[in-house]
């Protein structure tokens, strides 16, 4: 049975310019105290050829984590345009976001993402090197997709795939996302958890939220609670946006 649970991610300020932050109000009930961090990540896939063009945004340590529910916004910087190559800028791409415990994954989130240009002219003609300050990026919030995992949360030993899922390893070098995801309280049938079990259904949505705290300018940061399938092309019809 699963410690922590995802029940809700929001994508704020979307859709945005290019160069603005990417900004996700993510929402998880952790049904037992953890005396250790969460590492969450957000990932964005530069090209849907390789993992080279991976870049991870930022990463954060959320711990230790009592039982309860909490909920944080997770704020990133773009991604650098110099790591895009050209021809994967403009289009459909994606960004994932990851948890771990004990270095252990055990749910990614993933949205497909599409960059634009603003101006019809731009769209019909684009330019052979991208003007990024006149894209925009448009998440579709409406269609995430998750891959969950099960992992040993008492100790620090190697991830357990449960029988019916599978790994986040390659297949095709891609992250695979198996199924949408449906953000509420209650487990699903991949969780493996009955019902008697679970203990997040009668959580109130504003209990335990989380203290966010800045301290310095690291970039894996610390919020402390003690105070891609890459054959995107199969999917772009499935992105109508304005």
């Amino acid at each position: 049975m699963s410690k922590v649970q995802v029940v809700d991610v929001e994508v704020l300020d979307n859709p945005s310019e290019f160069q603005q932050p990417f900004k996700f109000q993510i929402t998880f009930d952790c049904l037992d105290s953890l005396a250790d961090d969460l590492e969450w990540k957000i990932i964005y896939v530069g090209s849907a050829e390789s993992e080279q063009h991976d870049q991870i945004l930022d990463s954060v340590l959320v711990g230790p984590i009592p039982a309860g529910r909490h909920k944080f916004v997770f704020q990133a910087d773009p991604p650098n345009p110099s790591l895009i190559p050209t021809e994967d800028v403009v289009g459909v791409t994606v960004v994932i976001i990851t948890c771990t415990y004990h270095g252990n994954e055990f749910v990614r989130v993933g949205y497909y993402v599409n960059n634009e240009y603003l101006e019809t002219e731009l769209r019909e003609n684009p330019p052979e090197k991208p003007v990024f300050d006149k894209l925009r990026r448009n998440i579709l919030s409406s269609a995430p997709r998750v891959t969950r995992f099960k992992i040993n949360w008492d100790d620090n030993g190697e991830a357990e795939l449960a029988n019916n899922q599978m790994p986040a390893a390659e297949v095709n070098n891609a992250p695979v996302f198996l199924d949408e995801m449906n953000f509420d309280s209650k487990s699903t049938e991949n969780d493996d958890v009955d019902d008697e079990d679970d203990d997040t259904k009668d959580m109130d949505d504003d209990s335990c939220p989380i203290n966010v705290v800045f301290p310095g300018d690291s970039k894996s940061r610390r919020y402390d609670d003690s105070s891609v399938d890459r054959s995107i092309d199969a999917f772009e019809s499935q992105l109508m946006l304005d």
